[in-house]
């Protein structure tokens, strides 16, 4: 059986502005690990995140999107061939009348003895969400 990590964020701005930030190619390299992608919301498109070297990040990874429900749900598969296997990352976004966008993560697919994978998937996760909250708070 599979492991599943589970992470839940709060930001302070709208969802349209949330699932730009994970949806525009030129957004995610502000505020994720990576210099470069080639991301698009398309099912089925392949693309790459890059490392930008000073992360330290070992190497590429490669994915594929599997579901694009704007602005409330994005899929793809997460797979760096050098450290670990395949996995599939799924943002769900949330609107509250306050103006928030909850945050619900999840990355499943990781093997039953990956615990290490785990907490250094959590760690990069939850770093690179406080980088987006950074990022959505300025104007």
């Amino acid at each position: 059986m599979n492991e599943t990590l589970s992470l839940d964020f709060e930001v302070k701005s709208s969802i349209e502005r949330v699932w730009d930030a994970l949806t525009n190619s030129a957004m995610l390299s502000r505020w994720m690990f990576f210099e470069a992608n080639n991301f698009q919301a398309v099912v089925g498109h392949k693309f790459q995140f890059r490392p930008k070297p000073e992360t330290g990040w070992p190497a590429t990874v490669d994915c594929e999107v599997l579901e694009v429900d704007a602005p409330h749900r994005l899929s793809y598969t997460w797979e760096v061939r050098e450290i670990s296997h395949r996995t599939q990352i799924t943002w769900t976004l949330t609107e509250t009348q306050e103006g928030v966008t909850r945050i619900h993560l999840e990355q499943t697919g990781f093997a039953r003895d990956a615990k290490q994978e785990m907490e250094g998937a959590k760690y990069g996760w939850t770093r690179q969400v406080g980088q987006l909250q950074a990022l959505l708070a300025s104007p």
